[in-house]
């Protein structure tokens, strides 16, 4: 395993441009958000260019190849109940071949749509299948696969990943296992490490996040997003012990990225304050590494 950082959290920590942020971190990989108009960051600054066509991503390729960086999973979303569901199954296509043209072996896909407390469970997982399936279907022979995170409300529902996985029945879809939205969606700790564990050989790519709850809260089942923006905290202060996540994974069979993705860091003032924190992240997840290995 091996650890990267979404470029998000590069750009919210303040750093002079993203290159210059993971070389600080020590970090060389990162996932790179990819925008409905097919934009990226440039990396050496937070301006955005577009991936238009085959030969743009060739260049862009050979510009982080320049800079040392490697872009290893594209950060993608699409709303398949709002809209064209063809249209929204062309962009994902794309979106898989643009990352192929990268190298890169997955991209994140999120689960959440707007119409996803609307709709009932059987529509939503027949509509969700239905436009990743067709977008695996077009990019036949592509090795690049899908990890669908468990965002939100509807996609930390174990059940609605399950059934996803069962009716698309590819070996290239699987999740993207975010190991604190879960804890965030209200499932007491001890159950969280369970449902990990089943998700585990299906993940493709990661979110790490954490968590830390009054000690009388984290057994309880609690209302969705409780209290986030308090006890949202960096991996290292949180409840979720991420040497276990990490020994959950290998166990699994997984080799991929453990992806940074602090979602707490605007509870300090300074981007020297934030670089810090995120430079703690890093080696704290080494360590765990390093202890499993």
């Amino acid at each position: 395993m091996y650890i990267s950082i979404r470029d998000a959290m590069l750009v919210e920590a303040g750093f002079a441009d993203l290159a210059a942020g993971l070389k600080q971190l020590g970090l060389t990989n990162c996932e790179v958000a990819l925008g409905q108009d097919f934009t990226v960051y440039a990396m050496d600054s937070t301006e955005k260019i577009a991936l238009r066509s085959d030969e743009d991503v060739a260049a862009y390729k050979k510009h982080l190849d320049g800079l040392g960086i490697t872009a290893c999973c594209f950060m993608t979303a699409r709303d398949f109940s709002a809209g064209d569901v063809e249209e929204s199954t062309a962009w994902v296509a794309r979106a898989l071949e643009l990352a192929g043209l990268m190298g890169m072996s997955t991209i994140r896909i999120d689960s959440a749509m707007s119409r996803e407390r609307e709709l009932d469970f059987g529509a939503r997982v027949d509509l969700f299948a239905r436009g990743l399936g067709g977008a695996l279907e077009r990019t036949k022979g592509l090795n690049v696969a899908m990890g669908i995170e468990n965002h939100g409300f509807q996609g930390n529902n174990l059940a609605f990943l399950l059934n996803v996985f069962r009716l698309v029945k590819s070996d290239r879809l699987g999740s993207t296992l975010d190991t604190g939205n879960f804890y965030w969606r209200g499932y007491p700790l001890s159950e969280v490490y369970g449902i990990l564990t089943l998700l585990a050989p299906h993940a493709k790519h990661t979110h790490c996040k954490n968590i830390h709850y009054p000690e009388e809260k984290r057994e309880e089942i609690r209302e969705a997003g409780w209290e986030y923006g308090t006890y949202v905290c960096p991996l290292y202060e949180g409840d979720i012990d991420h040497g276990r996540v990490i020994r959950i994974l290998a166990e699994a069979g997984y080799k991929e990225d453990v992806c940074i993705e602090n979602e707490s860091l605007r509870k300090w003032e300074s981007a020297e304050e934030r670089q810090k924190v995120l430079g703690r992240e890093v080696a704290h997840l080494w360590e765990q590494i390093k202890s499993f290995g």
